[in-house]
């Protein structure tokens, strides 16, 4: 479980860059465009691409934080259930273990 939530994590995170990217190139063309068309000045066209690209560079900042806050809140996760395992009585972990082998068959059966 705790390697899918891993997963998913670098696969959001990856996804915000990706993002992140391609609104960026993106975004140089249309300056570009316009800077071309004398819409803007060459300084104006500047401007607006810096900003452009803080704002890029504080969505990139704000999905890592993001990814990071859900990977802590896994792994406090993840602890606490390791705790409760910990605390349990043998006829309980028989009970847990039959519990996770009859999960584990049905996975296999409906793949």
């Amino acid at each position: 479980m705790e390697m899918k939530i891993g997963e998913g994590l670098k696969k959001f995170l990856l996804m915000g860059i990706g993002a992140a990217a391609v609104t960026a190139e993106k975004s140089q063309q249309v300056v570009d465009e316009l800077v071309k068309r004398g819409e803007r000045t060459v300084e104006q066209g500047k401007e607006l691409n810096q900003e452009l690209k803080r704002n890029v560079k504080k969505s990139i900042d704000d999905a890592a934080a993001a990814a990071q806050e859900q990977r802590a809140e896994a792994e406090k996760k993840g602890e606490g259930i390791e705790k409760q395992i910990a605390e349990m009585s043998a006829e309980e972990l028989e009970k847990l273990k039959a519990f996770i082998s009859k999960a584990e068959e049905s996975i296999k059966s409906g793949e």
